[in-house]
């Protein structure tokens, strides 16, 4: 294995390390990492903002921090913009993350993992039960693992869970009712009914003074109609008692 070989198995992307400068020029700076290789950072490669002069920014001696982007045969070519330590092809669902929340919303919290874009948790996915607002869970800089359950690429969303990581709390099984206390009910529910049989009917509602003026005006009505057939009956007997009577006389025998 040629040393070049061994340079480029050992120093890998994304790796950091701290530098010094060696020397700088028009198109960027020679830094020293410890390597055989030289490490050479381009100026576009010095800071996210554009860089009009490398001296404006880096001097010879000054000590940098530098991510490595890619490893060559003659150099390394360095970065001092720290790379994102997720790629959007690195993304799968259920691999679990660490980050720190960054902003929340009234529907979730926003977690920087160091993927190109903060991973959303939604506010049902933050923990177990109920949450009405992600502040009663989690506030910003706390530092949270959660599990990637879903990626989409082209409109560039990342869904988290951090509920995936909990525990689901174990329901409490319900005490199942005594014997004593179902005989209890039982014998409760049987005086009850026994209470409802024996109970007095309720007393009839109190007679209006239509009613009452009704009742009397049927009972004048019936005694008229009792004496007049009384008096019809009367006259009945009566005759009769007038008919035996001559029959009799007519009967009986006369002396002489």
């Amino acid at each position: 294995m040629s040393k070049d070989t061994a340079v480029e198995t050992a120093i890998k992307p994304k790796q950091h390390f701290s530098g010094k400068v060696q020397k700088t020029n028009i198109a960027g700076a020679i830094i020293d990492i410890g390597a055989e290789l030289p490490g050479v950072i381009h100026i576009s490669q010095i800071q996210k903002n554009p860089v009009n002069k490398v001296e404006d920014v880096l001097k010879a001696g000054q000590s940098v921090d530098v991510w490595v982007r890619r490893v060559k045969n003659d150099r390394i070519e360095l970065t001092m913009i720290q790379p994102l330590e997720y790629e959007w092809k690195d993304l799968k669902p259920e691999m679990i993350v660490k980050g720190k929340v960054v902003r929340l919303e009234a529907y979730g919290a926003f977690v920087d993992f160091g993927a190109e874009r903060p991973g959303m948790v939604h506010v049902s996915e933050l923990t177990h039960g109920y949450v009405k607002t992600p502040g009663d869970v989690v506030k910003v800089e706390d530092a949270v693992e959660a599990m990637i359950i879903d990626v989409d690429r082209k409109k560039k969303q990342i869904r988290l869970s951090m509920k995936a990581l909990i525990q689901q709390p174990e329901e409490v099984p319900t005490e199942p009712e005594k014997p004593e206390k179902k005989l209890k009910n039982k014998r409760s529910k049987a005086t009850k009914q026994e209470a409802e049989v024996n109970a007095e009917p309720p007393a009839p509602p109190e007679p209006t003074v239509f009613e009452l003026a009704w009742q009397e005006a049927l009972e004048k009505q019936g005694s008229k109609k009792d004496a007049k057939k009384d008096k019809k009956l009367k006259s009945s007997t009566k005759q009769q008692d007038d008919i035996l009577s001559r029959t009799l006389q007519d009967r009986l025998p006369t002396g002489g």
